[in-house]
């Protein structure tokens, strides 16, 4: 009996791995681009996971959804990605029911952020869930969650100074330039990738360098010219970017590839040269290094720059988890009334046919029955009656699974869906 309960309500888990415990390379094998997303979300479907949703990024690789077991989840996170269930077992998590509600929160409203108060990650939450939907793998609890999630994300935003000053992975890239190349203003800086990262670094760099000294190379050329319009900086071809290396005092690698495509067979140099790996996975292989002269740079190690920016937000945390508490409990509160309406509806409706077996006894019995007066009582004690065991069910202490199936139970109320 037990596993008949277990298989017809699944649990909601939250599955993946962050910059906590992963570094940069095992990142990298779990990461989902936009087509593996969409082959996870179509295998989920056929296997009979049919509420869930997935987010990748530089920082984290998270399922939230539905499932008997975890490690249902697992399994589609590592047929989908380069990792395995050995690389997840090492450095992953895995959070359950209340746990994983908390744990979004945290990631949505950037309490979880390598860089506290990036809020970059609700948009992909948001888009998320918005793919999900489209193939009908989003139920109305996730919906509410996630738009819970957003409500609070919004909220602190707003009304706490948590992403207050300039700091993100793209600011602590033009930071560490200035701090680590002489003389900035006359070198040569190359961005080759024009994801969020690499525009916002591209940003960055021209409000405090020259124009003329940014040179942009991205594979699909329009989006650079694009970006090269908005910036006033200048364009070359993908097929120039060996040539263009080898001009550069500093590279910027901010591509969406899944392999390295920087690596010292394509440098050729004659000067020192700083690399920025901005990208998830790694795009420069760690062979440059070999290159007397090449200092290269991963996301991970300027994330780590913590400066008075970072150390003022934290005083906003207490704030911002306030925040989340309140918007928190009223998503509990109408989980727990989701999951006990359907047995106070059939409960009032099982109270209201024994009424009416009770009133059709009466107006055969009494002659002078008082119709619409037996009505009005008989209603009153039935609201009364449903008002009592709703609010019972409402209760913090309540155990809800275990009182709806008393109720079920005594009352020989049919198998409502929860």
């Amino acid at each position: 009996m037990e596993n008949n309960t277990f298989a017809k309500h699944p649990t909601f888990y939250a599955i993946g791995l962050s910059y906590k415990k992963a570094d940069a390379e095992m990142r990298g094998k779990f990461s989902l681009d936009d087509q593996a997303k969409i082959s996870l979300l179509h295998q989920a479907k056929a296997e009979g996971i049919d509420n869930l949703i997935v987010t990748s990024t530089c920082n984290r690789t998270e399922i939230y959804g539905f499932a008997q077991h975890p490690f249902q989840l697992i399994k589609l996170l590592c047929e989908n990605s380069q990792g395995t269930v050995e690389d997840f077992q090492k450095v992953a998590f895995v959070y359950k029911n209340s746990e994983a509600i908390s744990h979004m929160f945290r990631v949505g409203t950037g309490l979880d952020s390598q860089i506290l108060g990036d809020f970059e990650i609700i948009s992909q939450l948001k888009n998320a869930f918005v793919k999900s939907k489209e193939l009908d793998l989003a139920n109305a609890f996730l919906e509410r969650l996630v738009n819970a999630v957003i409500q609070a994300s919004k909220k602190i935003k707003n009304e706490t100074e948590i992403s207050s000053g300039a700091t993100s992975v793209s600011f602590a890239s033009v930071q560490y330039i200035f701090k680590n190349v002489e003389d900035i203003a006359s070198k040569n800086i190359l961005l080759f990738g024009t994801g969020k990262i690499g525009r916002n670094t591209c940003e960055n760099l021209v409000k405090h360098t020259k124009h003329e000294q940014i040179t942009l190379i991205n594979r699909t050329k329009e989006k650079a010219e694009k970006l090269a319009r908005k910036l006033d900086v200048i364009v070359k071809d993908y097929a120039d970017l060996q040539l263009e290396l080898q001009k550069a005092d500093v590279v910027v690698v901010a591509t969406g590839a899944q392999n390295p495509t920087v690596d010292k067979a394509i440098l050729n140099l004659k000067k020192p040269l700083l690399i920025l790996d901005l990208s998830i996975p790694k795009n420069v292989n760690e062979n440059v290094k070999d290159i007397e002269g090449v200092t290269l740079v991963h996301m991970d190690e300027l994330s780590q720059i913590t400066d008075e920016t970072l150390e003022n937000r934290k005083k906003h945390i207490p704030a911002a988890e306030a925040i989340i508490d309140e918007i928190k409990d009223e998503f509990i509160a109408w989980t727990k009334q989701r999951k006990f309406a359907p047995t106070i509806h059939a409960l009032k409706a099982k109270l209201n046919t024994i009424k009416e077996g009770e009133l059709n006894f009466q107006r055969k019995k009494l002659a002078n029955f008082d119709e619409e007066q037996a009505e009005l009582i008989t209603a009153r004690i039935i609201q009364k009656i449903t008002n009592h065991f709703a609010n019972h069910l409402k209760d913090d202490e309540t155990m809800v699974d275990e009182s709806i199936e008393w109720i079920e139970k005594i009352f020989q109320l049919e198998t409502v869906a929860k």
